[in-house]
């Protein structure tokens, strides 16, 4: 028996069950707590939240790591891109809104402004809705702005994005005033907060972006409320200029 149990012939056979029964512990173990797991901390740089079949939900990320344009689940480059944040994803796996935030530098790496900023967008389209803050050089500001977007895909952006990148710099800028003319809609509506003047103004736009109503308080405390024609022209205002009725015919 003693030569039996020290035989390689029993050691290989022992060997073998005991691995079997440490595999079918662990996976036991595994089975029992679920996935559920706990951490005190963690150090990432990119975590992707999915649904069940796959499809990404939400993103937190690093500058380094930060994702494409999410259009439907599939991934289109956005090179323009480099801001650390979280960003969102509808059922269908297409991007629609997030929160970034970071520095603006300049050559020098020396720090020229700072940024945080909220959006959510309009379904397969850009955003609709944003909370910016921060400053350019010493003018700071604070904004919430509301507004519209055309009827056509945020696809065709990212088609006419790619295709315009790729012509002589010269040629850029007639392209996308010919694209704009071709998608019209996408208008600011709604303006509130600190502007980077230091004034505090709310602007109310019509569906052409132009502003309407405009009431204002100047960086020196001086109040402003305008009334304005479609042509941009002051219809009434408070208060009035130089003491005569400010409506004009």
């Amino acid at each position: 028996m003693i030569q039996f149990l020290s035989s390689p012939r029993f050691l290989a056979v022992y060997s073998g069950l005991v691995t079997i029964l440490f595999v079918i512990t662990t996976i036991s173990g595994f089975a029992t707590r679920g996935s559920q797991t706990t951490f005190d901390e963690i150090t990432v740089h990119r975590i992707n939240v999915v649904e069940p079949d796959g499809t990404t939900r939400m993103v937190l990320t690093n500058k380094t790591s930060a994702p494409g344009v999410y259009i439907k689940k599939k991934e289109y480059p956005h090179p323009d891109r480099q801001a650390a944040g979280l960003y969102f994803f509808d059922d269908e796996g297409t991007e629609d809104g997030g929160l970034i935030y970071g520095l603006s530098t300049n050559d020098g790496g020396q720090m020229t402004g700072s940024y945080a900023h909220l959006s959510f967008d309009q379904y397969m389209q850009d955003q609709i809705f944003t909370v910016d803050a921060g400053r350019d050089g010493d003018r700071k500001y604070s904004l919430l702005t509301m507004g519209d977007r055309g009827e056509y895909s945020i696809l065709e952006v990212i088609q006419a994005y790619d295709r315009i990148s790729k012509l002589p710099e010269e040629q850029r800028q007639a392209e996308w005033k010919k694209f704009k003319a071709s998608h019209p809609g996408d208008n600011t509506r709604v303006v509130l907060g600190r502007a980077r003047d230091g004034s505090s103004v709310l602007r109310l736009k019509d569906t052409e972006g132009r502003d309407r109503i405009v009431l204002q308080v100047a960086p020196d405390g001086t109040p402003e409320l305008q009334l304005l024609a479609a042509d941009g022209k002051v219809v009434s205002e408070l208060p009035e200029k130089g003491g005569k009725s400010a409506t004009r015919p």
